[in-house]
């Protein structure tokens, strides 16, 4: 008789445990409810598919070499537990989500321990962008790479390693459910207000680094716009911080938790300020035009200088091969320049559309609309548990 297949998903920040869970509902679709099991690493997206995590991963969401530095002991502590728990459960598979510095660590160490377990890598690091090398290293570590974006295949094929294009879920957004009408009730906004959406990321190093800049340029836009209303995106992994920080704010900002609000935010914005990631590409599949801030420890952002090779971060923007949104960095992501780049945008309709019309452009080229790339997901590991002869144990 057929046993159930095992599956174990590793996934250290919100926007891996959104793509974990994803997966985890699609298997579940193919192969039903009885017809997997699963263990691993992740958040709160993960353990609502009843996936229990071995470990909070709140304390790893964090980017940049200076800020990762004093939690190199308690990751590599974790990073051996992930290990154990692999050896231990002895999966079928181990799907490793995004986070090269931890999931590469993790493959390393079941290579080693548990050799008879496939690995599928799940989000390919960015080696257009830097650090080529990764891709020959990934090719010695892992069975199998899932990309999120057509371009970025060859990269690791020309190594040697089987890699399948699944499709990014943020340009397979569902908006339909979204009800920008909910959150305007929500907040006490008239179907006419103004609403700037900001969206300062899911680590505890972008809260800390991010939001203040955010924070300033937002009490400058509401003091001389007073019909405007402010509304704070908090991802799980720094809800409680950013709830916090923003209780203190001198003017009011709604607090919103839980995708189904994420999404009806994002529809109802007028202008948003935003960090760098995943979220911009929602954000324009929502039709939503927006400031693009993000900040590193200075030591760190001397280090990506000199690694990467792209002129922007955005990547609607580098579709475009134009600044489509504003990019203010480091040392441009400050509250003045924040404050007039929103403003331009808030007090201008026609200058909202033009991006807005430039971003669905990018997105096209992007490949939006794509089929269920959960769903191919599931199919690249179901194949490859096959070929490993997961049926017949």
């Amino acid at each position: 008789m057929k046993r159930p297949p095992k599956v174990m998903l590793v996934a250290t920040e919100a926007s891996a445990d959104a793509l974990g869970a994803g997966l985890a509902r699609a298997l579940r679709a193919r192969l039903g409810d009885d017809g997997v099991s699963f263990v691993g690493v992740g958040g709160a997206q993960m353990a609502a598919e009843g996936i229990e995590s071995a470990f909070d991963i709140g304390d790893l969401s964090l980017f940049g070499v200076f800020e990762i530095v004093p939690l190199i002991p308690r990751a590599l502590v974790r990073i051996a537990q992930t290990v154990r728990l692999g050896q231990t459960w002895a999966p079928d598979v181990a799907v490793l989500i995004d986070s090269w510095a931890f999931t590469s660590r993790v493959a390393e160490g079941l290579r080693r321990r548990a050799p008879g377990v496939a690995l599928i890598k799940y989000v390919a690091p960015q080696v257009w962008a830097t650090r080529a090398g990764r891709a020959r290293a990934l090719a010695r570590t892992v069975d199998h790479l899932m990309t999120l974006f057509s371009f970025e295949a060859p990269y690791f094929e020309a190594e040697g390693l089987a890699t399948t294009f699944v499709g990014s879920p943020a340009l397979s957004r569902d908006f339909a459910g979204a009800d920008p009408a909910i959150l305007r009730v929500e907040i006490g906004a008239a179907p006419d207000d103004p609403i700037l959406l900001i969206a300062p990321g899911s680590r505890p190093s972008e809260i800390k680094r991010i939001l203040p800049p955010f924070e300033a340029a937002a009490m400058a836009l509401k003091e001389t716009r007073p019909g405007l209303h402010l509304v704070v995106l908090a991802a799980d992994t720094v809800a409680d911080e950013v709830k916090a920080q923003v209780a203190g704010w001198r003017h009011r900002a709604h607090v919103v938790e839980g995708d189904a609000m994420k999404l009806s935010a994002m529809r109802a914005a007028t202008v948003a300020l935003t960090k760098s990631g995943t979220v911009t590409t929602e954000l324009a599949m929502a039709g939503c035009p927006m400031v693009v801030g993000y900040r590193v420890n200075p030591a760190t952002a001397i280090i990506v200088r000199m690694l990467i090779r792209l002129k922007f971060l955005t990547l609607f923007n580098i579709a475009a091969g134009e600044a489509v949104a504003p990019e203010l960095i480091q040392g441009r992501c400050t509250a003045a320049q924040l404050e007039r780049a929103a403003a331009a945008l808030l007090d201008d309709p026609e200058r909202r559309q033009a991006q807005i019309a430039a971003q669905n452009a990018a997105l096209a080229k992007l490949g939006v609309g794509a089929p269920d790339p959960f769903g191919a997901a599931a199919d690249v590991v179901i194949r490859v548990m096959r070929e490993r002869g997961w049926a017949a144990r």
